[in-house]
């Protein structure tokens, strides 16, 4: 099965839940799994079943990551406030660099996103 990690920074989550909420049918497709605070506003606003690892300050970011490095993550929405993240947020470039090494599509826009979204729903 198709498996998906979500991430917003703090100022992105509401945008995160609208994108969620338009892509709820594609997305119930998918295992879902998002870092703590960004899964439980997915859980509580949405039907989608959302795995939850650690918050981002805690490294659930990091365990995101690890799952990348061994294959088990088809692709990321890291939805970040580029002009105001804060320092308890989690930093992309980690992710970034193991999706770029293992070739797993890391989506940071609500555009990227959503062409992420339909061309995995497009698979076979």
């Amino acid at each position: 099965m198709t498996r998906v990690a979500l991430i917003a920074h703090d100022e992105e989550k509401p945008e995160l839940i609208d994108l969620a909420t338009e892509y709820c049918d594609t997305l119930a497709e998918f295992e879902l799994l998002a870092t703590g605070t960004s899964g439980k506003r997915l859980i509580e606003e949405t039907d989608l079943a959302v795995e939850r690892r650690a918050s981002g300050p805690m490294g659930g970011d990091m365990q995101i990551g690890s799952e990348v490095a061994e294959g088990r993550i088809d692709a990321i929405v890291f939805l970040r406030d580029p002009l105001r993240a804060q320092p308890h947020e989690p930093d992309i470039t980690a992710l970034l660099r193991i999706c770029d090494v293992h070739d797993t599509p890391l989506a940071t826009t609500r555009s990227s996103a959503e062409y992420v979204l339909d061309g995995l729903a497009d698979e076979p």
